[in-house]
């Protein structure tokens, strides 16, 4: 469980003003443009991070999103003292990660969807014990966290397959309990289901979910799969050109972008006759019909009421579009220079 005496205030993670700037070479184009740069170097600043703050508490699941190149890693890379940031205060855990990198380490914990901490060739078992030796962790505690996990996360017929023959999901299961055995207090989990199908993304969802609210642990979460967003995370930070743009719960996020809403009718006729502004019919086939509502022009207990007064329904579906368009819509706004709520 994460010791508050190392959170004060009931918070994991504390950015103030977090900046990091690169130099990088500012080359003109074609080859006369590289063979100046060859004898003239020339290099620009560019801002990762740009004055960056926000709070999490403890046990929070937060979703840390953008598009390419808005300064996602390059926090998280701050965030576990991999950089030091060039102004803006950072505390992870009630610890400076840049300067206590030794006694994070044993508090955070992090999942790398295209990199892995697993012995490729050796079995997961054995990376699981030379962990407990590098996190220093008493032998009976080791075996019960262990024992725990391998029946939580249902790989106990893994442990002795090496890394390199278990499939993507298994090999993702593995690399999530190694990466829990020290019981961190704060969890960095990079894209943890890229590459995964359907199943597995879910099954690796509900568990990092459970386990967060098992422990206590916090999760800070950056993915391009929305799907990951809404079902491990309540909150969600958004961030581009390295600026904070948006930092809401996942419920609010949606109820403020949502401009339209999905119905689908079950209907006894089979094309039902359904006519009304702001209501445009997007797929029809025999007793089944798909709206697509405009709430700006039709609230949606209009559209019921009028379906009833039209058909004899035997079902009714009311969903909100997918994630990864109202996320779409969110980065539009900030590439037109709009304000974001």
């Amino acid at each position: 469980m994460p010791n508050p005496a190392h959170q004060p205030n009931g918070f994991a993670i504390r950015v103030r003003g977090l900046t990091k700037v690169f130099r990088v070479p500012d080359r003109p184009p074609g080859l006369a443009g590289a063979v100046r740069q060859l004898f003239r170097p020339k290099s620009k600043s560019v801002r990762a991070v740009d004055e960056l703050s926000f709070e999490i508490a403890r046990g929070e699941r937060v979703a840390f999103v953008g598009p390419n190149g808005a300064g996602k890693s390059t926090t998280i890379k701050v965030l576990s003292g991999i950089l030091h940031p060039d102004a803006g205060e950072v505390e992870v855990a009630g610890l400076l990660p840049w300067r206590d990198r030794r006694e994070l380490g044993f508090r955070i914990g992090t999942v790398f969807g295209q990199r892995t901490q697993l012995w490729y060739h050796l079995p997961a078992g054995d990376t699981f014990d030379l962990l407990a030796h590098v996190y220093e962790q008493d032998p009976a505690v080791h075996a019960r966290r262990r024992a725990e996990l391998v029946e939580i996360f249902g790989i106990g017929d893994l442990l002795t397959k090496p890394v390199r023959q278990l499939s993507l999901g298994e090999r993702m299961r593995c690399e999530i309990v190694a990466s829990l055995l020290h019981a961190p207090d704060v969890l960095f989990l990079d894209e943890p289901t890229i590459g995964l199908d359907v199943t597995a993304k879910a099954v690796i969802r509900d568990l990092i979910r459970d386990r967060s609210q098992a422990d206590g642990s916090t999760v800070l979460l950056t993915s391009h799969d929305t799907g990951d967003m809404e079902r491990v995370c309540d909150r969600v930070i958004v961030i581009h050109e390295g600026r904070l743009l948006l930092d809401q719960p996942v419920r609010a996020l949606r109820q403020g972008y949502i401009r339209r809403k999905v119905i689908t009718l079950l209907t006894a006729e089979e094309s039902p006759a359904l006519e009304l502004d702001g209501v445009e019919i997007v797929a029809q086939e025999p007793h089944r019909t798909v709206l697509e509502v405009d709430l700006d022009r039709t609230p949606v207990d209009k559209v019921v009421a009028h379906a009833l007064e039209n058909a004899r329904l035997r079902d009714l579906t009311v969903e909100d579009p997918p994630m990864e368009e109202i996320v779409q819509a969110i980065y539009a706004r900030a590439a037109n220079g709009d304000g974001v709520s």
